[in-house]
C-alpha cells in the first residue's frame, strides 16, 4: 500500500568479483520482463512477482509484488554475475539467490527471510495483457462516459455510468475504490474488480456509477493523494449525480466502498444527505497504527518469522510511529525517521530510508495513522453490509469486522459475512477462477457479487 517504485543498485557497484576465466563464458542472459514463482510458506503458498527492465546505464529497475498480501512495487536491488543473480527488497528484508536454467527461462535458487527459508523457483512469464477491453463485447445495458463533481470540496471527476436495460428507474449505487490511486475499474495487473463488480450488478437491474480516482485519466492533474475524509466530498459528489439521473430510484441510493472506499463510504453515512444504504468491501476497522502492525505481522507470519522477532520489528515500527506523531515539523521528522530506519537490526541503505521517511511523513499518512475508523459509526443510521474474506492478509476479517461491528451496534439494519477463501481483492481462491486461453485468470468472487446484488434487491423500494 504505501511501498515507492525506486531505481536498482548498480549491479557492478554490489555483485561479487567475477571468477577467474569469467571474461571466457557468454554473457549472462537477460531479466528483462516478468518472473513468477510459487513461495511456500507454512499451511499454503503465496505467488511473488518480480519486474525488471534494463535501463540505459546497464543497470536494472526492479520490483516485487505479492498479489495476495496486496504487497506492490517493492523496491527491488539486483545483482547478477552471469548466470547467478541475486534480488534483494530491503523494505521486506527479502532476498533471493538463484541461477538461471532451462535456457534461461527459469530462475532456480532460494528465498531467505529473517528466521525463514525456502527453495523456491521463477519462471519467465508473458507481460499481462492490458488490451482485453478493445475485445469485449457489447454489453446488454446502456453505458455513459460521464463528469461530474467540481468546486472547491471536489474536484471535477470523470467515469462510466451504466444502465440496466428496462424503464426503470433502478436502484443506483457508486463505487469508491481501495488506497491508491486508480482508475474507475480499479484495475490491477489486468484484474479490474471495480469494473467487474459493476458489469455484474448492471446486467442484474442495479446501475452503477464508477470514476477514475482524482489524478487519473480525466480526473484533472496529479495532486498530494487525498485522505479519506477529504474523498467523502467525492462520494457525495457521486451520489448527488445519481439524484439528478431519472434512471435511478432516488430511494435506494447506495455506496460501495473497497478498502479505504469502504471507510469513505461508511464517512460520508455519517454526513447529512448520507446513502440509502452502504456496503463495505474488506473495510479497516482497526485505527491506522494498529492496521498497519497487523499487516506486518500476518505477512511475517507467513514466512516464518518467530514470534520474538516480530515482536522486535513491531517495537521499532511502533518507534517510528511515535516519532512522527510527537514531531509535527516535516524535516525534523523525516530526519529522525530516516536514522531510525537506518540503524535498525535490518538496516536500510539512505536513498531508501530517505525516501521512506518522506512518505511516512505526509499529510495523507499522518492521518491514516492516527485514523479511528469506528469513531463516528454512532452516527449511521442506513442499512450497511460489510463483507471480508477470510483469506484477506491485508485487512484481517475477524479483527476489523468485530471492530466496526461493534462500532455499529446501535444500527439496527446491519449484517455482517465473512466469505471463505476470499481475499483482500475479493478473488475467490485460485481454483475457482475461469480459464481463458489455457491460463487462469482472476476474477471478482462470485459468492461476493451474488451476496451484494441480493442484498441491494432485499432493500426495496422505500414506503411512500
Amino acid at each position: 500500500m504505501w511501498g515507492l517504485l525506486l531505481l536498482a543498485r548498480p549491479a557492478s557497484a554490489q555483485g561479487p568479483t567475477p571468477p577467474t576465466g569469467a571474461l571466457d563464458q557468454p554473457p549472462a542472459a537477460p531479466l528483462d520482463g516478468f518472473w513468477k514463482g510459487p513461495l511456500k510458506v507454512p499451511g499454503g503458498s503465496l505467488e511473488v512477482v518480480f519486474r525488471f527492465l534494463k535501463l540505459t546505464s546497464g543497470d536494472y529497475f526492479g520490483t516485487l509484488d505479492v498479489p495476495l498480501q496486496k504487497v506492490s512495487h517493492l523496491e527491488v536491488q539486483v545483482t547478477q554475475s552471469h548466470d547467478t543473480v541475486q534480488f534483494y527488497a530491503p523494505a521486506a528484508g527479502s532476498r533471493f539467490v538463484g541461477v538461471l536454467a532451462a535456457k534461461g527461462q527459469q530462475l532456480v535458487g532460494t528465498w531467505q527471510q529473517p528466521g525463514f527459508k525456502v527453495a523456491m523457483t521463477l519462471a519467465r512469464s508473458a507481460a499481462p495483457v492490458a488490451t482485453a477491453a478493445s475485445t469485449r463485447l457489447t454489453p446488454p445495458y446502456r453505458e455513459e462516459n460521464v463528469a461530474f463533481g467540481g468546486g472547491a470540496a471536489a474536484p471535477r471527476l470523470a467515469g462510466t455510468f451504466t444502465v440496466p436495460a428496462g424503464p426503470g428507474p433502478f436502484p443506483a449505487v457508486v463505487l469508491v475504490s481501495d488506497a491508491g490511486v486508480q482508475d474507475r475499474n480499479g484495475a490491477v495487473d489486468g484484474y479490474a474488480p471495480l469494473g467487474q463488480l459493476a458489469d455484474y450488478l448492471t446486467r442484474r437491474g442495479v446501475a452503477v456509477l464508477r470514476f477514475d480516482d482524482r489524478g487519473v485519466g480525466q480526473a484533472g492533474a496529479p495532486a498530494p493523494e487525498p485522505t479519506a475524509a477529504e474523498l467523502v466530498s467525492d462520494a457525495q459528489a457521486g451520489l448527488s449525480f445519481l439524484r439528478n439521473r431519472p434512471e435511478a430510484d432516488s430511494s435506494r441510493l447506495g455506496l460501495i466502498g473497497h478498502g479505504e472506499g469502504g471507510n469513505v463510504a461508511l464517512l460520508a453515512a455519517a454526513q447529512p444527505l448520507p446513502p440509502d444504504f452502504v456496503v463495505a468491501l474488506a473495510a479497516a476497522g482497526l485505527p491506522g497504527r494498529e492496521l498497519v502492525l497487523q499487516q506486518q505481522s500476518t505477512t511475517l507470519r507467513q514466512l516464518g518469522t518467530d514470534n520474538a522477532e516480530l515482536a522486535a520489528i513491531a517495537k521499532r515500527q511502533q518507534a517510528v510511529f511515535d516519532v512522527i506523531g510527537r514531531t509535527p515539523d516535516n524535516d525534523l521528522a523525516r530526519m529522525m525517521v530516516t536514522n531510525l530506519l537506518r540503524h535498525s537490526n535490518s538496516p536500510t541503505d539512505a536513498a531508501t530510508a530517505q525516501r521512506r521517511a518522506a512518505e511516512m511523513t505526509t499529510a495523507r499518512y499522518r492521518y491514516f495513522l492516527e485514523f479511528d475508523p469506528v469513531a463516528n459509526l454512532k452516527f449511521v443510521a442506513c442499512p450497511v453490509l460489510l463483507l471480508n474474506g477470510t483469506a484477506d492478509g491485508f485487512v484481517s476479517a475477524d479483527a476489523n469486522l468485530a471492530a466496526l461491528e461493534k462500532g455499529l451496534k446501535a444500527n439496527k439494519l446491519l449484517m455482517v459475512k465473512k466469505l471463505p477463501g476470499v481475499n483482500h481483492l475479493f478473488q475467490p481462491e485460485p481454483g475457482q477462477w475461469p480459464v481463458v486461453a489455457g491460463q487462469p485468470k482472476p476474477t471478482f468472487s462470485p459468492l461476493a457479487e451474488e451476496t451484494i446484488r441480493a442484498w441491494i434487491t432485499e432493500r426495496g423500494p422505500a414506503k411512500k
